[in-house]
C-alpha cells in the first residue's frame, strides 16, 4: 500500500509547477461543482416525492369518496391499475400504517419500476391503495444527472485550461528565473533576470527576481575587489621582486645564497600566477587559434616541461598543419599551442609534486590524459573543481593551488575542458579534450 502512494507522491513532485496549478484548479472545481450536482439532485428529488405524494393523496380521497358512495370501485375513472383493494403489492410498511387508522404515503423512487403508494383503511381490516407510477419523474432525474455531469465535466476542464494558462505565465518567468540562476552560477555575473512589475503590485516572482539581482550584483561588486586586489598586489610586487632577484644574482656562490635565489624565484612564480590568474578572472585573454597534430604536439610540451612522462599515442616534431590525415598520432585540433603548453604542464607539474610516479601522458583522439599513480584527488576537489591556495589534502603535497586553476582557466580560454578523476586502483587523472579542427 505504501509504495503505491510513494510513486504517486513522486509522480506529483515530478509534475511542473504549471500542472501542478492546473491540476489544483480542476480538483477545487470538481469538488464544487460536485457539491452544486448532489445539492440539485437532491432538491429535484424533494421535490418530485412532495409532488408525488400529494398527488397520490389527493387521488387517493377521490377513490375513497367513489368507494363509499357507490361500494365499489370506478375503474374508468381512477384506473385499475392504480387503485385496488388489499393489493398483493402494497408494501408491508404501508399496509401497517393504514391498519393502524393512519393515512400516509410510501415512496420507491429507485427500482426498475419506481412508484409512490397512498393507502388508508376502509373497513373489515381491509385497505384501499392507490399506487402511480415514477416511470417519468426517475427519466427526468436520469437526464438532470447526465446534464450535471456533463456540465461540471465542462467547467472542470475550463478550469484546467484556464488554470494551466494563467500559470504558464508563472512557469515561464520561473524557468526563466532559474537559467539566469544558472548562468549566474556558470560565472556570468552580468546576467540579470530583470522582471518588473507595475507600481503598487506586489508580485512574489518579481520580489524574489529582484533579491537575486540585487544579490549577484553585491557578489559580483565583491569579485570584482578581490580581482582588483589580487592583481594590484601581483603588479606591485613585481617591481620589488626584480630588484632582489636581480640582487640575488650578485650574491656570492654558496648554499645561503641557492636557498635565497630558490625563495625569489618561487615568489617571482607566483607573481606571475597572481597575475595570470587576475587576467583570466577579468576575461582579458584571447586565444591565438592555429591547427596542430595533437601527438607531435604534446610529446614537444611533454619534453619541455622537464618532468619524467611516459608518453602513450604521441611523437615526433609539432608545428602547423593543415592536413587531415587519421586519430593514430592524435586528432588535428585547434588550440592555441602556448595555451596548451602552460594547461599541460601545469597538470605534470601537479602530478610530480602532488602525486607518485610513474606519470603517463596518453593521447587519444582529441584528448590528453595525465595521469600520476598517487593517492588521487580529494573528493572535494573532484566535486567543486579546483580552488586557488587550496590543494586539498596533505598527502598530495604542498602548493599554492594556483596550478590547477590556470588550467582551467585557460582550457576555458581555448574552448577545451578539462576533467579530473581518480581511475582505479589508484592515482589521480586530468584529462584534456580539444575542439577538432
Amino acid at each position: 500500500m505504501r509504495a503505491p502512494l510513494r510513486r504517486g507522491r513522486a509522480r506529483v513532485r515530478a509534475l511542473g509547477l504549471r500542472w501542478k496549478i492546473a491540476a489544483l484548479l480542476a480538483v477545487g472545481c470538481s469538488l464544487v461543482a460536485l457539491t452544486i450536482g448532489v445539492l440539485i439532485h437532491e432538491a429535484r428529488v424533494r421535490q418530485i416525492a412532495d409532488a408525488a405524494r400529494q398527488s397520490a393523496t389527493e387521488q387517493l380521497v377521490r377513490v375513497r369518496q367513489v368507494y363509499e358512495l357507490t361500494g365499489r370501485l370506478d375503474y374508468d375513472k381512477v384506473g385499475e391499475a392504480n387503485a385496488r383493494i388489499d393489493c398483493p403489492g402494497t408494501p408491508e410498511p404501508l399496509r401497517a400504517a393504514a391498519l393502524a387508522g393512519r393515512r400516509t404515503t410510501y415512496l420507491e423512487l429507485t427500482g426498475s419500476d419506481p412508484a409512490v403508494w397512498a393507502a388508508r383503511p376502509v373497513g373489515g381490516g381491509q385497505v384501499l391503495t392507490v399506487r402511480h407510477s415514477l416511470a417519468a419523474e426517475q427519466a427526468e432525474l436520469a437526464e438532470l444527472d447526465g446534464t450535471l455531469i456533463a456540465s461540471g465535466a465542462g467547467v472542470v476542464a475550463l478550469a484546467a485550461v484556464g488554470g494551466a494558462l494563467m500559470a504558464s505565465r508563472l512557469s515561464k518567468d520561473m524557468r526563466s528565473a532559474a537559467e539566469t540562476a544558472r548562468r549566474i552560477s556558470a560565472g556570468d555575473l552580468d546576467a540579470r533576470i530583470g522582471f518588473t512589475a507595475a507600481p503598487g503590485n506586489r508580485n512574489e516572482v518579481v520580489e524574489l527576481a529582484s533579491a537575486v539581482d540585487t544579490m549577484t550584483a553585491s557578489l559580483q561588486h565583491r569579485l570584482e575587489a578581490e580581482q582588483r586586489f589580487t592583481a594590484d598586489v601581483a603588479h606591485e610586487l613585481r617591481t620589488p621582486l626584480t630588484g632582489l632577484h636581480t640582487a640575488a644574482e650578485l650574491l656570492p656562490p654558496g648554499r645561503p645564497t641557492e636557498l635565497v635565489r630558490d625563495r625569489v624565484g618561487a615568489l617571482r612564480t607566483l607573481t606571475e600566477d597572481l597575475l595570470e590568474v587576475a587576467r583570466l578572472d577579468a576575461n582579458r585573454e584571447e586565444a591565438r587559434l592555429e591547427e596542430h597534430r595533437l601527438g607531435p604536439l604534446v610529446a614537444s610540451i611533454t619534453r619541455r616541461s622537464g618532468v619524467a612522462a611516459e608518453l602513450v599515442g604521441a611523437s615526433g616534431e609539432d608545428g602547423p598543419s593543415d592536413q587531415a590525415g587519421g586519430d593514430g598520432d592524435g586528432a588535428l585540433v585547434r588550440t592555441d599551442a602556448r595555451r596548451l603548453e602552460r594547461i599541460l604542464t601545469n597538470l605534470l607539474v601537479n602530478a610530480r609534486r602532488h602525486g607518485s610516479g610513474p606519470v603517463t601522458v596518453t593521447v587519444s583522439g582529441a584528448s590528453v590524459t595525465v595521469r600520476d599513480h598517487g593517492s588521487g584527488f580529494p573528493g572535494s576537489l573532484l566535486r567543486e573543481g579546483p580552488s586557488r591556495f587550496r590543494t586539498g589534502t596533505a598527502e598530495r603535497g604542498q602548493g599554492t593551488g594556483l596550478g590547477l586553476t590556470i588550467a582551467f582557466g585557460q582550457a576555458q580560454v581555448i574552448g577545451a575542458v578539462v576533467t579530473l578523476s581518480n581511475p582505479a586502483p589508484s592515482g589521480a587523472a586530468a584529462s584534456v579534450a580539444l575542439p577538432r579542427a
